[in-house]
């Protein structure tokens, strides 16, 4: 079944999409409307809050929360994407750790280019140690250009002189600004969602003239990981950006970081947001779960939100 199941949602993804570049907003009205078709799982409450200054959404199970947080951090190339849309991933993680989420609504691009979704991601990180929150309860989770926030957030969280967070958890990442994976060639007929012309349209948007050769824009080929906390990064083998996972897990794990790098083989680019109708994304949300619950620490106390407002 699912064999049958993969090739459904590959063909489902290849349906022919408007061709050359579309306005902002448009792709941004388009994802929502796409997003809002996943599955969410039910036991959730969601609260709209604030965190470092920025609007956050508040996932918790019905009946609380364990004394854990998740910070996550959406995909949508740094261009579009919300916590809303990236809810059935969130909801999810919370449903299956007891754990609560704060999915950060943080500037995106062109109106707001790099570093500004980073500064927005640390604001939020340091929020929380500001309300008293100990960083062995806090995880980093995110998709896609979010998944790439995990790893420049802890990047910029060290540089900072803050402490690390207890994990993190990277669903189909995007790590290298450079483009120089051999996945992004290796890969292009495979991909039924991206490629390296529709990555370059929003990369640009997202650099705004910055300089991809840097470790904030491409860690997976220039960071220097060292005391970072445990990994776990999930990618598909139908992925032109297979290979800023691959990179990744190879500089984490040359620093001396517990890094586990988990490939699934025909899925394409986040299909941890099938949850529901792709058993591979089912499987490798329980995984996540599973990280999740062994390196974040539970404590006794009740939760100290930080949420404002």
């Amino acid at each position: 079944m699912s064999k049958e199941q993969r090739a459904k949602i590959d063909a489902m993804l290849r349906q022919p999409r408007p061709e050359g570049a579309r306005p902002v907003e448009v792709i941004r009205a388009e994802f929502e409307a796409q997003m809002a078709e996943m599955i969410v799982p039910d036991g959730l409450r969601t609260t709209q809050t604030t965190l470092g200054d920025r609007p956050a959404l508040h996932v918790e199970p019905r009946g609380g929360a364990r004394s854990a947080t998740i910070l996550y951090l959406h995909g949508g190339g740094w261009v579009f994407g919300s916590p809303r849309a990236a809810l059935s991933l969130t909801g999810n993680l919370v449903a299956k750790t007891g754990f609560g989420a704060f999915s950060l609504d943080y500037r995106l691009a062109p109106e707001h280019p790099f570093p500004a979704a980073i500064d927005d991601a640390l604001a939020a990180y340091r929020a929380l140690l500001d309300e008293g929150q100990d960083p062995a309860t806090i995880a980093f989770a995110g998709e896609s250009a979010g998944g790439g926030l995990t790893v420049t957030t802890c990047l910029a969280a060290r540089d900072a002189g803050l402490p690390m967070p207890a994990a993190i958890v990277a669903f189909s990442p995007g790590l290298d600004a450079t483009r120089t994976g051999a996945s992004m060639d290796t890969k292009a007929e495979l991909d039924p969602l991206l490629s390296s012309a529709s990555m370059e349209y929003t990369g640009s948007m997202y650099r705004a003239g910055a300089d991809p050769h840097q470790p904030l824009l491409s860690p997976a080929v220039l960071a220097d990981l060292t005391g970072f906390p445990p990994m776990l990064i999930q990618v598909g083998t139908n992925e032109i950006l297979l290979d800023d996972s691959t990179r990744l897990a190879a500089r984490a794990s040359a620093a001396g970081v517990d890094v586990i790098l988990d490939i699934t083989a025909d899925v394409p680019h986040v299909f941890q947001s099938f949850a529901g109708v792709l058993d591979e994304a089912d499987h490798a949300l329980d995984r996540a779960a599973l990280f999740l619950t062994q390196h974040v620490h539970v404590p006794e106390r009740a939760f100290v939100s930080a949420a404002k407002g």
